[in-house]
C-alpha cells in the first residue's frame, strides 16, 4: 500500500495559484527538502496545468544530475479531460480520478507524490485520499488568487507531524489527517 503525499506551495494568505512568488525564497535547503520527497516516491500524480509546466521545465534540463534524471524518468499520472498526447513518461488517468488514485494507492511500493496541482489536491482532500499534506508556507502575502481550501467545504482536522524551517523564512508544515473530523464534541 502506498501513501499519497501532497507538497503544495502556499502564501501566508493561502494562495496556491501561479506560485512564481516563491522564487525569492528558493534556496539549496528547499532543493534538498524537495529531493528528499522525490527520493521516497515511485510516481507523480499531477493536475494538467502543473504537468504542462513541469514537463516543459524538467525535460529542458535533460539529465543534468541525479535529481533531474529521477524526475524525468519516473512515471506520472495526470488528471485531465483535455490532454490527449501525454509525454514525459506520463499517462492520463481515465474515468474517475478518485477511483484511479485509490487503485494506485493500493499498489505496493513507495509514495505517490503530488507537487502543486491545487485543484487536484483540493479534490483528493475532499475524497479522503491525501495521507500526508506538506504545506510549504512562504513569508509573502500575494493579495489574491485561488486558495487551496475553498470557502465552502467540509470541516476536517489534521495533526501536525513535523515542521521544517528554512533560512529564507519559509516553513514546511507536515500534516496527517486526524481520525475524527468535524467540530469537537
Amino acid at each position: 500500500m502506498s501513501k499519497l503525499v501532497a507538497v503544495i506551495y502556499l502564501s501566508m494568505d493561502g494562495v496556491v495559484e501561479e506560485p512564481s512568488w516563491t522564487a525569492p525564497f528558493w534556496t539549496d535547503e528547499h532543493g534538498k527538502f524537495q529531493a528528499g520527497q522525490l527520493s521516497k516516491s515511485r510516481a507523480l500524480v499531477l493536475g494538467r496545468k502543473t504537468y504542462a509546466w513541469m514537463s516543459k521545465a524538467w525535460t529542458a534540463m535533460g539529465d543534468a544530475d541525479e535529481g533531474t534524471t529521477r524526475m524525468n524518468g519516473m512515471p506520472k499520472y495526470v488528471a485531465s479531460t483535455t490532454l490527449t498526447d501525454p509525454q514525459w513518461n506520463a499517462v492520463v488517468m481515465k474515468g474517475d480520478v478518485a477511483e484511479e488514485v485509490g487503485r494506485l494507492k493500493s499498489e505496493p511500493g513507495q509514495d505517490l507524490l503530488v507537487y502543486g496541482s491545487g485543484r487536484l489536491v483540493t479534490y483528493l482532500l475532499r475524497h479522503g485520499l491525501v495521507d500526508e499534506l506538506k504545506l510549504f508556507l512562504h513569508p509573502v502575502v500575494v493579495g489574491g488568487g485561488r486558495r487551496l481550501f475553498p470557502d465552502s467545504g467540509d470541516r476536517t482536522t489534521w495533526t501536525l507531524a513535523g515542521t521544517t524551517t528554512f533560512s529564507s523564512g519559509a516553513i514546511a508544515l507536515d500534516y496527517r489527517p486526524t481520525a475524527s473530523t468535524g467540530p469537537p464534541p
